[in-house]
């Protein structure tokens, strides 16, 4: 990326990350915004830092997220040790991740945030995959894909 996109999107990620931000703290309250609010930031440096790469496609940041969003919640509501509960919640997203073909590195973090969250994360229980895991996604994807109009080339096709 040349100097512009590069500002362009640094630009997009603040934005993003402060509406996606603004969302979660609204849904989580104080207490359990900053765990999901990590993996958000992780997800917004790929699709805005490397929008080329597979890990930052649509598919892979959507179902990524919420389905490592969904093994978190299940992992820490079938496993009592929450040490267990995250470490299984990380293998078992990669898992499905690979199965569903949606390798998003993010991912994992999301869904150790099911699990160690507290109790505003618990509480959401499954809808926790939904608000505010795939709406801080589709506000990431939204804002990445406007900020792409303004990239001058696709690496992948020589001009």
């Amino acid at each position: 990326m040349n100097f512009s996109e590069i500002l362009f999107s640094s630009i997009g990620a603040f934005v993003a990350t402060l509406i996606a931000s603004f969302f979660s703290a609204t849904i989580l309250a104080a207490d359990g915004v900053h765990v999901i609010l990590a993996s958000t930031g992780a997800s917004a440096v790929l699709v805005f830092a490397l929008p080329y790469s597979p890990a930052s496609q649509p598919w892979n940041l959507i179902g990524g997220q919420m389905l490592s969003a969904l093994v978190g919640v299940a992992c820490y509501q079938l496993i009592p040790n929450s040490i267990i509960a995250a470490s299984a919640a990380t293998g078992l997203s990669m898992v499905f991740m690979g199965v569903f073909r949606c390798m998003h590195p993010p991912g994992g973090a999301t869904a150790i945030s099911a699990v160690v969250g507290g109790d505003a994360v618990h509480n959401l229980g499954y809808a926790f995959v939904i608000a505010p895991v795939l709406i801080n996604a589709v506000i990431l994807l939204s804002i990445a894909m406007a900020v792409g109009t303004l990239r001058t080339k696709n690496p992948f096709y020589d001009d």
